[in-house]
């Protein structure tokens, strides 16, 4: 869904914002937010928190997202002056608000997400849509030669989208057990957790994972690990560092995280299966784009498995990790709507590159401007000309 919504009644014109898009990523983990020219010259970045309106509330969550775009509106030379209290502005600071936001899962949620961003007053125009479309965005070409495709994302959370040619898409609930998800990196470790403590206590199969995950944390055993999350002395979004811990002993040969692996690998394949099918891409050679921090990171058991059974369930798809920063595709589609050139394009691509050398060469190898693109990562809460972040 893409929802489009005009300024807020009686906003006068800010000349300066013709040219201008607002681009925003809004992750479970983490915001960044670009403003970009129309020639593709990023002017100011910033980096926030994770976007979680289902566990702060609507008002809380896009506050923290306005203090977000504030900082980035005075990298690109801005005004904080521009702001109110509550993050609105009196006219238009951009022509486009591309906003691309976690937990939009539901046509409900966009709706009341797209009114609250409009009401701020930020563009001409305000368009959400679920953050997933922006991984759809980056790996596609910029020329249009492929406007079919379906992206999956595995970062904190699992999500999956496709689009036909005809612009017709497909999606998921994707709010987690309820609608039938599972895995994510906070899935995961969840996981991890509950086959470590019953390997512990005897109720499961023996498992590494035992020993490691409270290893990580510097604990003894797991009584230690479960009495530390349970009471807080460990805070909850700590248990996300799990995810790579559970790799780690996968990669031991430990039977156990090999299976949660391998599983994880088996519900990207469905998600992308059934997308394929629904939107009768099955025969027809499509890109699946592979987003999110443990997708991207190309874990060889993930990858090579979901790999093998994707072929085997969509001969047809082209699975492709794709490493830039989400914020990249919200930006792209933000150029979309400027009506931008192919020079503009490139420009924001390189923007978002990943720095010079083999392993730069490696990642760029998969962009679709020209065969690759990347982001880097970058330390929370910054600002900056010249800042930009990855999953």
């Amino acid at each position: 869904m893409d929802l489009t919504q005009g300024p807020a009644a009686g906003a006068a014109a800010d000349p300066a914002a013709e040219d201008t898009c607002l681009a925003v990523d809004a992750g479970n983990s983490k915001t960044d937010v670009a403003v970009v020219s129309a020639d593709g010259t990023v002017l100011g970045t910033a980096r926030g928190g994770g976007f979680q309106p289902p566990a702060v509330g609507v008002p809380a969550a896009v506050g923290a997202l306005a203090r977000t775009v504030a900082r980035a509106v005075v990298a690109a030379g801005g005004g904080r002056e521009r702001f109110g209290p509550g993050g609105e502005t009196d006219r238009p600071l951009v022509a486009e608000v591309s906003a691309c936001l976690a937990n939009a899962d539901l046509p409900p949620e966009e709706r009341e997400l797209g009114t609250a961003l409009t009401r701020l007053g930020w563009g001409h125009a305000t368009r959400v849509r679920n953050d997933t479309f922006a991984i759809l965005r980056a790996g596609l070409p910029d020329d249009g030669s492929v406007r079919h495709g379906v992206a999956v994302v595995c970062g904190a959370g699992i999500n999956c989208v496709g689009r036909a040619d005809d612009g017709r898409t497909h999606r998921f609930p994707a709010v987690g057990r309820l609608s039938g998800d599972w895995g994510g990196g906070a899935g995961l470790a969840g996981e991890a957790l509950w086959h470590a403590a019953r390997s512990a206590d005897g109720r499961g199969s023996g498992t590494e994972l035992e020993r490691a995950l409270p290893a990580h944390f510097g604990l003894s055993g797991m009584a230690e690990l479960i009495e530390a999350l349970h009471l807080g002395r460990i805070a909850p979004e700590r248990r996300n560092e799990l995810a790579p811990v559970l790799f780690a002993v996968a990669d031991a040969g430990d039977a156990v995280a090999r299976g949660l692996v391998h599983r994880q690998a088996d519900e990207v394949v469905a998600l992308a299966a059934v997308t394929l099918e629904r939107l009768g891409l099955l025969g027809v050679r499509t890109p699946v784009l592979l987003g999110g921090g443990v997708l991207a990171a190309r874990h060889p058991l993930l990858h090579d498995r979901l790999t093998e059974r994707l072929a085997e369930r969509a001969p047809r798809a082209v699975p492709r990790p794709v490493a830039a920063p989400p914020v990249l595709g919200a930006a792209l589609l933000g150029l979309d709507r400027l009506g931008a050139g192919g020079a503009a394009y490139a420009r924001l691509r390189a923007h978002y590159a990943p720095p010079a050398g083999p392993a730069g060469t490696a990642a760029a190898a998969e962009s679709p401007a020209r065969a690759g693109s990347a982001g880097s990562a970058g330390p929370a809460d910054t600002a900056g000309p010249g800042a930009s972040g990855a999953d």
